[in-house]
This record gives C-alpha cells, sequence and structure tokens, in this order.
C-alpha cells in the first residue's frame, strides 16, 4: 500500500510551554507528521499512524513521563488509540 492510499490520522494538542516538548517528542518520531499552528492549538497529521514514545516524551521534557499525562494535552484526534501502554501510545486507522 502506498502513502498516498493511506487514511490521514490527525492529533489535535493544546499548544502551551509544558505541551511543546511532547510535540517535539512526536515529531522526532514521526518523520512524515505534518504540522500546522493555530491560536492555542497545534494539529499533527500524517498518513496510516502516529506513535508516541514514553522514552523520546521523557528525553525531550527530562524527567520521567507517564502514558496517562497525554491525556492533558489532547484536544481532539482522528482514528483510533490501537495501542496505549506504558511505554507507547499508536493512533491508526483499524481496517
Amino acid at each position: 500500500m502506498s502513502t498516498g492510499t493511506l487514511r490521514q490520522i490527525g492529533i489535535d494538542l493544546q499548544e502551551s510551554e509544558e505541551n511543546r516538548a511532547l510535540i517535539e517528542a512526536i515529531k522526532d518520531d514521526n518523520p512524515e507528521l505534518t504540522l500546522r499552528h493555530l491560536p492555542g492549538l497545534v494539529k499533527l497529521q500524517a498518513a496510516g499512524r502516529i506513535v508516541i514514545n514514553r522514552e523520546s516524551v521523557e528525553n525531550r521534557l527530562g524527567r520521567e513521563w507517564e502514558t496517562g499525562e497525554f491525556q492533558l494535552a489532547i484536544v481532539s484526534y482522528t482514528g483510533n488509540f490501537s495501542e496505549w501502554d506504558d511505554d507507547q501510545i499508536v493512533v491508526s486507522w483499524e481496517h
């Protein structure tokens, strides 16, 4: 399946100082990600899936981070949470 045929995944996060490291970590782990900054909101989109790795977020934050903290940052999303455990969150479409 080519990238052109994959459905778009989207995550909208509150734009804040606390979420800046989270957004940068997501960008690091998803090179195909596109970001759009709106007032108070950052829209992240990618074809197929978006992965959020706990270790990457911790490296950016400089502290421990629990994946449950993601709930404090997210405004909305397009797709399904196909995986959510202590180490990783994956948003994708389940076919």
